[in-house]
């Protein structure tokens, strides 16, 4: 059974599977369903994604609204990221608090992350990036705050970051609190 640790975040967890491994490579189990259950997860995949980004890329911070908002279970299969999550959720003892954790390929380590997070990572050795979501992605109900807000204050571990410009244009934390009535 993988060993499924809650971090200071109340609802995001690591997750580190058993690894399988031999003369001919290794084997894990990367989900399962009866694991979430046991912890109390109850998650209804309905997409998965992968992307592909070079060392020094930087992602995010993402978000899905409500009615479409998404957990995610990440990983990375190829390559190193430094995975971000940032509590939006207005009742939470840890709103507005991030959480950074490396997902690297020869760990095999995943994260899960529920609704209420804007999500992001920046990119440590060229990666592999897969992620399962529990809402279809829409388009219309996208949002994210701004990777660098000094209020964040969030160590991305790499220098000259290649950044999409639209990801340069998020809000700050703070702008987002005043146009969401203070958080999800």
């Amino acid at each position: 059974m993988a060993q499924i640790t809650e971090t200071f975040i109340s609802g995001v967890f690591e997750i580190q599977p058993k690894l399988f491994q031999d003369s001919r490579g290794y084997f894990f189990e990367s989900f399962r369903k009866d694991w979430f259950t046991a912890n109390g997860l109850e998650e209804n995949w309905v997409q998965d994604n992968q992307s592909f980004s070079q060392k020094g890329t930087v992602r995010g911070l993402h978000f899905q609204r409500d009615p479409f908002a998404q957990a995610k279970l990440v990983r990375v299969v190829q390559g190193k990221v430094l995975d971000v999550v940032v509590d939006l959720r207005k009742d939470s003892a840890t709103f507005g608090r991030s959480l950074s954790v490396v997902l690297d390929a020869s760990k095999q380590n995943l994260l899960y992350i529920p609704k209420g997070f804007a999500h992001g990572f920046s990119v440590l050795e060229d990666a592999l990036f897969l992620y399962k979501c529990s809402n279809y992605y829409h388009q219309a109900s996208e949002g994210g705050i701004l990777w660098n807000d000094p209020e964040l204050g969030i160590d991305w571990k790499v220098t000259d970051p290649i950044i999409s410009e639209k990801d340069q244009k998020w809000p700050t934390l703070a702008e987002f609190i005043k146009s969401s009535g203070g958080g999800f």
